[in-house]
């Protein structure tokens, strides 16, 4: 298999398992074998249609004769990923792209398929220049329209464009440097040893952001756990939250680990911290993960942070508190949550303020609350943390530090965009409890 067949099959598996682009991408790689140079092919291609999938069908629509909506689903997974690669990549030339196609027709569908694929393919090349274009943001940027006006309650017209715009650029991965296991020096040796393409972070120092590693997990450097993967709107939360040596700390909301992780680093490997989540299975990943870093403080439980535990009401110095939500931060790593239904984003707020108001009775007198999310939607953001302050006066707001070169203003909370910060969309609240 190559790499546009590879990428097919994790459309088919997305399409009929209502599988992630991720989970689809990393099981399909791992099976076609693909080197590393296939393997970031494939995730272009795959990542490239997910992205604009709107966009391409609004395409599709002037070159194809019969209506998409009667078409094979198969048959349109494999226009789109051949529309994908003649009007939106540069470096692949038609020929081989509608070639592909077609034997990808006559393999997957029939015969038949393969001449209205290799005709709507070919019309497509020829009027590339010609085709009509979408004058609503929804298409444009393939975004549906109910997730735009959603977006659109939390941030004014030019933000939201740039927004969408940012959702559909191809990022590159945040790696992080353990400093128990490693210098920043030392992986920047170990990448160009690798021939790994990197850079630093413009502003949060010893990140560097990589791209076409292929298989992360397999580089030597994560194996000995001398780097992690997290962004830096996450690293930045453990940064804001003041997590110091010695300090007692609960991550309650902790899978995969990230944030525990960070602080562990922070905390120079001393004091401790309880990492906490509902789901059983990712106890052992945390714990993995864990060991692989050389984080020996870090202690994780199958614990529910909306339930309330009297044992740890008022033991700890910090709590943090990365609560379940839309993640409509992350659309431009994860572009397949731009498609998922919002109904269920409607109770989360629920959901969040019942965490917050437990975990908040862990934190000591004199201690810290740090609130997080990966959305910028300002219903689970400032409208949850906000009426949380007035309800309890025994808390007030704590700007925190930001790193040089980042231009965040905050009164103790603040909102990190992607298209501004080179970030995840996220937010960060800091809250002290009085002495």
């Amino acid at each position: 298999m190559n790499a546009r067949t590879t990428a097919l099959s994790a459309l088919i598996a997305m399409r009929r398992q209502n599988a992630w682009a991720d989970g689809a991408l990393k099981e399909y790689t791992a099976r076609a074998r693909l080197d590393r140079r296939d393997a970031a092919l494939c995730a272009r291609l795959l990542y490239g249609v997910v992205q604009n999938r709107m966009l391409l069908d609004f395409y599709l629509a002037q070159a194809v004769a019969s209506p998409l909506a009667k078409l094979q689903p198969v048959v349109l997974d494999i226009l789109r990923l051949g529309a994908y690669q003649i009007l939106l990549l540069d470096k692949i030339p038609v020929s081989a792209a509608v070639n592909e196609a077609v034997e990808q027709t006559k393999t997957y569908a029939n015969k038949r398929a393969a001449g209205l694929v290799n005709g709507s393919l070919r019309t497509l090349a020829r009027r590339k220049g010609e085709l009509e274009q979408p004058h609503d943001l929804a298409t444009k940027y393939s975004h549906p329209q109910p997730l735009v006006d959603c977006l659109r309650a939390s941030m004014d017209e030019e933000t939201l464009e740039a927004f969408l715009a940012a959702d559909n650029d191809i990022p590159k991965t945040a790696m992080q440097v353990n400093p128990l296991k490693a210098a920043p020096e030392q992986v920047t040796a170990a990448l160009d040893e690798a021939g790994v393409a990197h850079e630093p972070h413009p502003w949060l120092s010893g990140c560097f952001l990589v791209s076409g590693t292929g298989n992360l997990e397999a580089l030597p450097l994560f194996q000995s756990g001398a780097v992690y993967v997290q962004d830096a709107a996450a690293k930045l939360a453990v940064l804001a939250s003041g997590a110091a040596p010695g300090m007692r700390v609960l991550d309650c909301c902790a899978a995969p680990g990230g944030k525990s992780f960070a602080a562990a680093m922070q905390m120079e490997n001393k004091g401790s911290i309880l990492s906490c989540d509902l789901h059983a299975h990712k106890i052992s990943l945390i714990e993995k993960n864990a060991a692989r870093l050389g984080i020996s403080i870090l202690k994780a439980e199958r614990r529910s942070a909306s339930e309330f535990d009297p044992a740890l009401e008022a033991q700890f110095d910090l709590v943090i508190a990365d609560v379940p939500c839309s993640g409509l931060g992350v659309i431009r790593k994860k572009p397949d949550i731009r498609y998922k239904p919002l109904d269920a984003i409607e109770r989360l707020p629920e959901v969040q303020r019942a965490i917050l108001e437990t975990v908040s009775r862990y934190v000591r007198p004199g201690g810290a609350l740090l609130y997080s999310t990966c959305t910028v939607r300002k219903e689970e953001n400032e409208a949850v943390a906000l009426p949380f302050l007035q309800a309890h006066p025994e808390f007030s707001l704590e700007p925190f530090s930001r790193p040089d070169g980042l231009d965040l203003p905050n009164e103790g909370y603040a909102t990190l965009l992607p298209q501004k910060h080179a970030a995840d969309g996220f937010f960060i609240c800091k809250l002290r409890k009085h002495p």
